[in-house]
């Protein structure tokens, strides 16, 4: 047998080894979505059914949507907050990572340091200070000041950073030359040139503020602000026997970033092709 076909068997055995890994992967999403379309009694039949035998589909989503525990006003609130604080924290990340990366001031590698050390403290060790201080200005119990707290991310701008240095300072220098000063320089030059790993990181950020349930449940009192991983844990506790129902609140739940994933992949991996060029 030639290299070639060897190659390509062992291409092949790779490609039909990841793809019962996935499709095993997928299993738990798939049986979530099957039990979101029966009837109770068909849940957790054996052996398991994963084309219902009685579609239960449009009474089980109709309840979850608009029912006793309507899903309609925590997926506005989510979406609200998920939206504004992917934005605000992908353009402040953005903007830091330019001002870290491109103009140079006396303290700039030390304040970069100090701010990248913040990383390392733990956020439930900050928790407490952050309760004490928004209830004291206001933003307390309220969706402003969720979307604050998610704004400013050092995560965010050491990994925009690294693309930011990649971007040569020619051009930037003959941007200063023609008279732009930073601002048009950002948003002119450097932040289309960047573009990919902003998408990449907004994406990124978009998944963790849509999962986030720590900050919710400790800065939001009101069920009308509630977002919908509180609404998830509530909805659970009231209808805990109706595992179909739970199911297909799962599923809606899961649903939008799926949708945001599939749209965005193509940002993601261009994102991760700039990295390695850059590397």
């Amino acid at each position: 047998m030639t290299v070639n076909k060897l190659e390509r068997l062992r291409k092949g055995v790779i490609t039909i080894l990841m793809l019962a890994v996935s499709i095993l992967f997928l299993l738990p999403f798939i049986w979530m979505l099957s039990a979101s379309f029966k009837i109770e009694a068909d849940v957790f039949t054996y052996p398991i059914q994963w084309i219902p035998t009685k579609w239960h589909m449009i009474e089980n989503y109709t309840e979850v949507w608009v029912g006793k525990f309507p899903f309609y006003k925590y997926y506005w609130n989510t979406v609200k907050v998920t939206i504004l604080t992917t934005t605000a924290s992908a353009f402040v990340s953005a903007l830091a990572a330019y001002g870290f990366s491109k103009i140079n001031f006396g303290a700039g590698k030390y304040l970069f340091m100090i701010v990248l050390a913040t990383y390392m403290i733990p956020q439930q060790a900050i928790l407490v200070p952050q309760f004490i201080l928004y209830r004291s200005i206001g933003f307390f119990d309220s969706h402003l000041g969720l979307i604050l707290l998610s704004s400013f991310s050092v995560l965010g701008t050491f990994m925009l950073r690294q693309f930011f240095m990649g971007v040569h300072n020619e051009y930037i220098e003959s941007a200063k030359i023609d008279g732009a000063g930073h601002w048009r320089i950002f948003w002119k030059i450097a932040f289309p040139l960047v573009r990919p790993a902003v998408a990449t990181y907004a994406i990124l950020r978009f998944i963790w503020t849509w999962n986030d349930y720590q900050n919710p449940l400790i800065f939001l009192r009101t069920d009308k602000l509630y977002t919908i991983q509180l609404a998830m844990q509530k909805f659970s506790t009231i209808n805990g026997e109706f595992y179909s129902l739970i199911m297909a609140a799962a599923v809606s739940a899961i649903l939008p970033l799926l949708i945001v994933f599939i749209i965005g992949q193509k940002s993601v991996i261009e994102g991760i092709a700039l990295g390695g060029v850059k590397g």
